[in-house]
């Protein structure tokens, strides 16, 4: 076994840590308020801190990382990361909350694409990149999921602090091992940060976030909602103009203009605001239409995890033999196959015999999907641009999540639970339209841009 193995297990058992915290607070915001005093406006923060931080520092930090040491961009992220944590887990007023989840955001977006590049750049064959990037995706998507099943033990067992103190082990294992697994990497020398870029993208998906964050209080036709959603538009358009002026731009446009990074990224847009969405949904039937406690619907989750260990498996091994293309048909008409199964769940359904069955095809399809669609999502990155592609990818995932629980969930309250997840149904048959007639399948043995059967 050489230094990969170990390096990409740890780097992936932090990007599940990073991605749990998405979702690890959710099923305990109840416990949350009771002890801290949280105002019901105030609550929705704890949520929205991270996202926001996250989501909107991602471009600048992707591209950070390559220009000052992926290593040292990963450690950096990490540290601050564990140190908001442990602030989290001690805090006694709600602003110390949410300032630490906040700094958890920021500390995440430094360190997610770092560790995204480093694995590109360690496993630079065709085969052994596209499967170690699937793994990473695969187990990123099971961290969003399996934040709410550990929310839920540890709320129900413990205490709602140790959904952030569980961090601190994961955390000071990648610091004691990276340095001594992964070798430093950064783009050229002379290569130079692109400041105003860096400044209108990141203002711009800040503005995003936030406004998609207020859709779900504030509603979709409010000053609140609209404006942030404008000046976003406002930010993006000035971020293209500046972009296609500078000779050393934060993204190229020419990066995003490769016809296999573009519609991957699009796909896992719309995949990501589908299942976000479905995984905040389901967790409210099992809490509500099935009356599980926190404990309860946390285990009761157990089965998703299993179907995407399952998917992630066969995976890698669809694509390798059959394509990426073909492999990710397959995959995204199982999940959304999965999704409709879950829509047809009526509220006196059980969970064996309603909820169980669209689960596992659920959990099998995103299992399948996620490490397709990564891998494509970066494919041909190098040296120079592998912290930016990896920025890129993740910055869609975290708006595809924001995205789709803003309006997902304000139409599963104005029109129901099924109508809400066959839209999320719908938009993975999109993703899996997108897939079918815009990438074609290579001439040339199908591989081509380090993606097997794109081009």
């Amino acid at each position: 076994m050489t230094k990969k193995t170990p390096a990409l297990a740890v780097l992936c058992a932090v990007q599940f840590m990073l991605v749990l915290d998405d979702t690890v607070v959710n099923v305990a915001l109840p416990a949350i308020r009771g002890e801290l005093g949280f105002s019901a406006a105030g609550l929705a923060w704890v949520v929205n801190a991270y996202f926001l931080a996250f989501g909107g520092f991602l471009l600048l930090s992707g591209r950070a990382a390559d220009l000052l040491g992926r290593r040292r961009a990963f450690l950096i992220g990490v540290t601050a990361f564990g140190v908001a944590s442990l602030a989290c887990g001690l805090a006694q007023e709600p602003w110390q909350l949410v300032a630490a989840r906040f700094a958890q955001g920021m500390g995440s977006a430094l360190a997610s694409p770092a560790a995204l590049s480093l694995i590109t750049l360690m496993f630079p064959g065709e085969g052994e990149r596209a499967r170690a990037v699937g793994v990473w995706g695969a187990i990123a998507a099971l961290g969003g999921t399996m934040g709410l099943v550990i929310s839920g033990v540890l709320t129900d067992l413990t205490s709602w602090r140790w959904i952030f103190l569980i961090n601190l082990p994961v955390a000071a294992l990648a610091l004691l091992l990276v340095p001594r697994l992964v070798g430093e990497s950064r783009a050229a020398r002379g290569a130079r940060l692109d400041v105003p870029g860096a400044l209108l993208g990141t203002a711009a998906v800040l503005a995003l976030v936030y406004g998609l964050l207020q859709a779900e209080h504030a509603g979709w036709v409010s000053a609140a909602v609209l404006l942030p959603l404008l000046l976003a538009a406002v930010l993006a358009a000035a971020f293209l103009v500046v972009e296609s002026r500078t000779a050393q731009p934060l993204v190229p446009l020419a990066f995003l203009a490769v016809r296999v990074r573009a519609v991957a990224n699009l796909s896992i847009l719309l995949f990501s605001a589908a299942f976000y969405a479905m995984a905040f949904l389901l967790m409210i039937h099992l809490q509500t239409r099935l009356g599980y406690g926190a404990l309860v619907a946390g285990v009761a989750y157990l089965p998703y995890g299993g179907g995407v260990l399952a998917g992630m498996w066969l995976s890698s091994r669809a694509v390798t033999r059959f394509g990426t293309r073909p492999a990710l048909l397959v995959a995204l008409t199982v999940s959304a196959a999965g999704l409709l199964l879950l829509s047809g769940v009526a509220p006196g359904d059980g969970y064996v015999s309603g909820v169980l069955p669209g689960m596992l095809v659920t959990s099998l399809g995103c299992g399948l999907s996620l490490p397709a669609l990564t891998t494509a999502a970066v494919s041909g990155t190098t040296s120079e641009d592998a912290g930016v592609g990896s920025a890129v990818l993740t910055s869609v995932q975290q708006v595809g999540g924001a995205v789709g629980v803003a309006l997902l969930v304000t139409l599963a309250a104005q029109r129901g639970y099924a109508f809400a997840l066959v839209i999320c149904a719908a938009l993975v048959a999109l993703a899996a339209v997108l897939v079918a007639t815009a990438l074609r399948p290579s001439r040339y043995g199908g591989r081509t841009s380090g993606t097997p059967g794109l081009r």
